[in-house]
C-alpha cells in the first residue's frame, strides 16, 4: 500500500514539476548561442534600439511564395533573425511573411507596385514546378513601419545579380545591420542633411536623377551653391561634390575647409582630366588633360593627392566597337575598353562588405601623404593587371583593334577612392586673412585653424560613378530613361536580356557604393559595426566524404538501432533479475 502510495505520489511530482517548467518557459525565453561567429547573438547596438521603441514596429517581409532552395533558406533565416528580435521586445515587434503578388487592402494592387515605387529591384527567376517552368517576380525586401513612416529594408543586396549560395551567405551576415540601419533611421524625427554643391559646373540636368532618388529616400537631399552662400549651413552634415568641371576660386575652398573644421563630412567623386567618351563620337581619338581645378592644395593638406593620370585596367567594362563591314552596314562587336575599370571592393569590411564591382571611368590615381593624426583606408582599387599614363594622354579608339600587351599591365593596386579619418588642419591657417576671418564671424562661424572632433573625408578620382547615363525611351522619345548608376548604356540592355550573351556582363554596385559611403560618414559607429558579422559558409570535405563514407552511414543509421536493442536487452535482463523472485 505504501509502495502504491509512493509511486502516485513520485507520478505527481513529476506532472507538477513538468507543468512548472512548461509555465517558465513561457514566460522566461533564452537561447544559448553555440556558434563560432556568434550568429544568433545581437549586437548591443541593435538591442539598445530595441529597448528605447516606444511605439509598435510592423514588418512585412516579401519573401513569400515558390522560391529556389537559395531564397527559401534567406526567407527561412529571415524568419530566424525576426524571432531574434521579437524576443528582445515581443510587445514591440510584429512581422509577417507576404507575397508581393498580393492585393494591397487599400487599392488593390499588387503589393510588388509599391515597392518598386519605394526603390525595391525585383528579381526575375525562372522556378520549376510540377507542370513545368514559370518565371517569378521575386522582391528579397522588407518594410517596416513606425509611427506612420515606413522604411525599406533589403533583404538581399546582391552584388553580381546571379544568384549563389556565397551571395545568400552574406545576405544573412548583413541582416541585423539592414535592419538596425532602417529602424535607427525610421526612429530619427530629423533626416540628416546632404548638399550637392552647384556653381563649379557639377552636374544637374538628368545625369544626376539615380544619385537625387537614391539621397532623398532617407537624408534632406538640396542644392548648395558655394559661390553665392557666405558658409555651409550648420544643419548639412555631408557635402558632396560631382565632377566639378570649374576652377574652384580660394573663397570657395576656405568655405569648404571650415566646413570639415566644425566637423562637416566631405564626400567627393573629382575628374582632374577632361576625358569624355563623347568627344570619340565625332573623331577616333582624343587628348585627356588637366582641368586645373584649384583643389590640389586642400587635398594635399588633408591627405592626398588627385594624379592628373588615367588608369588603364584589363578588368574592364565593354564597348561596341567598328570591327569591319562597310560604311553603310557597320560590323559591331562588345570589346573590353581599358579606360572603364572596374575596382573590386578594398579591404575595408564596414563600407566594401558584400559589395560587387564598381565602374569607373577614365579615372585617376591617387595617392596618399602621411599627415599626423589622419588614418588612410583604401576603398577602392586597381586589378594586378593595370597600368598608369601620364597627361597629356592621347586616347584612342584603335587601342581596342588589337589585344592589350599584357606585359604593360603589371601594376596592382592603384588606389582611385580613399577615405580619410582623423583631426585635420586648415589650409588656411596661417594664409587667411583678417577680412576673411571677420566675414566668417560675422556669420556665426568663427576660423578654426583644426578640426575638433574627428572628421571624416571620402574622395574618388571619378566624377562618373556616381552619375547615370541615359536611353531613350521607347515611350515618350522627349524623355530619357535614366539608368541605375554606374551602368553602361551601351551594355544594360544585353544584360536584361535572358541570353547566354547577356550573362557576360557584370552588374556593377555603384549605388551602394555611395550609399554606403554616406551611411558611414552619418550612422553611428556602433551600428556600422555590425557590418563586420560574418558568416563562415563552412562546406564538407568531399574527399573525407567519399573515404569516409560507410563509417558515417554506420554511426547515423546502424549505431542508432544497435543502441535501442541493447538497451531493450539490458531492461530485460534487469527485469528478469528483479522479478525472478
Amino acid at each position: 500500500m505504501q509502495k502504491l502510495i509512493a509511486s502516485k505520489f513520485g507520478w505527481l511530482l513529476l506532472l507538477v514539476l513538468l507543468l512548472a517548467i512548461n509555465f517558465i518557459a513561457s514566460v522566461v525565453h533564452t537561447r544559448v548561442d553555440l556558434t563560432k561567429e556568434k550568429r544568433y547573438t545581437l549586437s548591443t547596438a541593435t538591442k539598445n534600439l530595441l529597448r528605447n521603441l516606444d511605439d509598435d514596429v510592423q514588418i512585412d517581409v516579401f519573401l513569400k511564395g515558390e522560391f529556389p532552395a537559395g531564397f527559401r533558406k534567406l526567407a527561412n533565416s529571415t524568419a530566424e533573425f525576426l524571432e531574434l528580435l521579437k524576443d528582445r521586445n515581443s510587445s514591440r515587434i510584429h512581422y509577417r511573411f507576404i507575397s508581393p503578388q498580393d492585393p494591397m487592402p487599400e487599392t488593390g494592387r499588387p503589393y510588388g507596385d509599391s515597392l518598386v515605387n519605394m526603390g525595391a529591384v525585383p528579381i526575375n527567376l525562372t522556378v520549376q514546378k510540377k507542370a513545368g517552368e514559370s518565371s517569378n517576380i521575386i522582391f528579397p525586401v522588407a518594410v517596416m513601419h513606425y509611427k506612420g513612416k515606413q522604411s525599406l529594408v533589403s533583404l538581399y543586396p546582391g552584388a553580381s545579380g546571379r544568384i549563389s549560395q556565397e551571395e545568400i551567405n552574406s545576405a544573412e551576415a548583413l541582416m541585423e545591420y539592414q535592419f538596425a540601419k532602417s529602424l535607427s533611421k525610421i526612429r530619427s524625427d530629423k533626416k540628416p542633411g546632404i548638399a550637392y554643391a552647384v556653381g563649379n559646373g557639377e552636374p544637374v540636368d538628368a545625369r544626376t536623377i539615380d544619385l537625387v532618388q537614391t539621397l532623398s529616400q532617407d537624408y534632406a537631399f538640396g542644392t548648395l551653391n558655394l559661390q553665392a552662400q557666405h558658409n555651409v549651413p550648420k544643419d548639412v552634415e555631408i557635402l558632396l561634390i560631382v565632377k566639378p568641371t570649374q576652377t574652384f576660386s580660394e573663397d570657395e575652398k576656405l568655405k569648404i575647409d571650415q566646413f570639415v573644421m566644425n566637423g562637416g563630412r566631405l564626400v567627393c567623386f573629382i575628374d582632374n582630366l577632361i576625358a569624355e567618351q563623347d568627344s570619340l563620337a565625332f573623331k577616333p581619338q582624343t587628348i585627356a588633360y588637366d582641368r586645373n581645378l584649384n583643389l590640389t592644395d586642400l587635398f594635399f593638406r588633408y591627405g592626398l593627392r588627385i594624379n592628373t593620370d588615367l588608369v588603364m585596367d584589363l578588368q574592364c567594362d565593354l564597348i561596341p566597337l567598328v570591327v569591319g563591314g562597310s560604311e553603310n552596314n557597320p560590323q559591331m562587336e562588345f570589346l573590353h575598353w581599358n579606360y572603364y575599370p572596374l575596382f573590386s571592393p578594398g579591404s575595408n569590411p564596414v563600407l566594401n562588405k558584400s559589395l560587387g564591382y564598381i565602374s569607373g571611368r577614365f579615372v585617376n590615381s591617387i595617392d596618399t601623404i602621411k599627415v599626423q593624426g589622419v588614418t588612410k583606408n583604401i576603398l577602392l582599387a586597381s586589378s594586378p593587371n593595370s597600368r598608369i599614363i601620364s597627361t597629356p594622354a592621347l586616347i584612342s579608339l584603335n587601342e581596342n583593334k588589337n589585344a592589350p600587351e599584357d606585359e604593360k599591365f603589371k601594376r596592382n593596386g592603384i588606389p582611385v577612392a580613399v577615405m580619410l579619418e582623423g583631426k585635420f588642419s586648415s589650409l588656411y591657417r596661417n594664409r587667411s586673412t583678417q577680412a576673411q576671418r571677420d566675414s566668417l564671424a560675422s556669420y556665426g562661424s568663427p576660423f578654426k585653424g583644426e578640426s575638433d572632433n574627428k572628421a571624416k573625408i571620402i574622395v574618388a578620382g571619378d566624377g562618373d560613378m556616381v552619375l547615370n547615363d541615359l536611353l531613350p525611351d521607347p515611350n515618350n522619345s522627349q524623355q530619357p530613361f535614366p539608368l541605375p548608376m554606374g551602368w553602361n548604356k551601351y551594355t544594360y540592355r544585353e544584360v536584361q536580356k535572358e541570353s547566354e550573351f547577356g550573362k557576360l556582363f557584370i552588374p556593377v554596385a555603384n549605388r551602394d557604393f555611395l550609399l554606403n559611403c554616406v551611411e558611414y560618414m552619418v550612422n553611428s559607429a556602433d551600428i556600422m559595426e555590425t557590418r563586420n558579422k560574418d558568416i563562415v559558409l563552412r562546406l564538407l570535405d568531399s574527399q573525407k566524404i567519399s573515404e569516409q563514407r560507410t563509417t558515417w552511414q554506420f554511426i547515423n543509421i546502424g549505431l542508432p538501432i544497435l543502441l535501442i536493442i541493447l538497451t531493450g536487452f539490458i531492461y530485460q535482463q534487469v527485469r528478469k533479475r528483479r522479478y525472478a523472485a
